[in-house]
């Protein structure tokens, strides 16, 4: 019997032993294989807001800065002895050139001088333009008449005119020749000197322009629909500096042969003019709005969902779809309307 008992003994610590080797085996097997990767989370959801604010177009178009269109002068029978001078700008009651060694000077109104005032008692808007001109130079004319028609060349008047021919250094005849004066309807600035001293009176002298810098524009008709006078527009300077302006005047250009069509010239007048008094003549780019909306729902493009059956919706965090109506496009964002859009909703975004 004990020679059984022990037989039995060495085969269970066989057994044993045998089970711890696999045990071991197994455990080397599983502490050697790598770990498996964690799942992936899932993406997070971006969004963004719906915001009430103000959308906008703009266009740019090229442009020049300048002064404007420039005008030409001639003078009556004689010759230029002296011309002014290229940026010189008039003034009332000055001397501007001469002709046969006599000043010609400018006067401010609106009806040019087309007869000689020489007596007393004619009447015309042509003496009203004398009389204003006499008493803002401080002589003493009496009371212009409303209707300009009825003024009148009184000795007053006369006299006044005497008085103010002394202080130019010319004869004193109380005579006014139309030759002697140039009327403008406001002051203006020499652009440029075409004739020669010695040349006749009678040819084309000078040209003015206006003393306010100006941007001029010619575009088609078919592409002028968006401007109209006294719009706010951006000037973009050639610095790239914007500076505000608006449109003065919007009109139809006369049709040329080879020109492309009938065109619309454009004049805007800067905001301050101290903002372009650095710059004679530029090219200049003018953005002008073409569509604006205030105080609409707006959410980025990307936050648009098309539907499959047409439209357009946006979608909840929760998964959930709002359809919408769009309204104006500008650039990155849109504007949206519909059932449940408030300011503030909370929506997904591509990006």
């Amino acid at each position: 019997m004990l020679i059984k008992i022990h037989g039995m003994r060495k085969t269970v610590i066989a057994a044993a032993v045998l089970v711890v080797v696999v045990t071991t085996a197994v455990l080397l097997v599983v502490r050697g294989r790598p770990d498996e990767p964690a799942a992936a989370p899932p993406p997070a959801v971006r969004t963004t807001t719906v915001q009430k604010g103000d959308l906008a177009n703009t266009r740019a178009l090229q442009a020049n800065l300048g002064f404007g269109a420039a005008r030409p002068v001639k003078g009556s029978a004689g010759t230029v002895t002296k011309l002014p001078a290229a940026g010189q700008v008039t003034e009332l009651g000055k001397e501007l050139y001469r002709v046969d060694d006599q000043p010609v000077v400018v006067f401010f109104g609106a009806t040019p001088l087309f007869r000689a005032l020489d007596t007393p008692g004619v009447k015309g808007s042509d003496v009203a333009v004398l009389m204003d001109n006499l008493a803002a130079l401080g002589h003493q004319v009496g009371t212009r008449p409303r209707d300009a028609t009825k003024a009148e060349l009184t000795p007053r008047v006369v006299e006044a005119l005497k008085k103010w021919q002394r202080t130019l250094g010319v004869e004193q005849t109380g005579v006014l020749q139309p030759g002697r004066v140039l009327v403008l309807d406001r002051p203006m600035r020499v652009a440029t000197v075409k004739a020669q001293p010695g040349a006749p009176a009678t040819e084309e002298l000078f040209e003015l322009t206006p003393t306010t810098r100006l941007v001029t524009m010619q575009v088609p008709v078919s592409e002028a629909g968006a401007v109209k006078a006294d719009m706010p527009v951006v000037i973009v300077r050639p610095d790239s500096r914007e500076i505000p302006g608006k449109v003065t005047s919007v009109t139809t250009a006369p049709a040329q042969e080879n020109n492309g069509g009938q065109k619309v010239d454009v004049l805007v007048t800067p905001d301050n003019p101290a903002d372009v008094a650095d710059l004679d003549t530029a090219p200049v780019r003018l953005k002008i709005t073409t569509e604006s909306r205030t105080g609409v729902l707006t959410v980025p493009l990307t936050a648009l969902v098309a539907l499959k059956e047409g439209g357009y919706a946006v979608q909840l965090p929760g998964g959930a779809l709002k359809a919408v109506q769009t309204g104006l496009y500008s650039q990155d964002k849109v504007e949206i309307s519909g059932d449940g859009i408030t300011d503030g909703l909370e929506v997904v975004t591509a990006q």
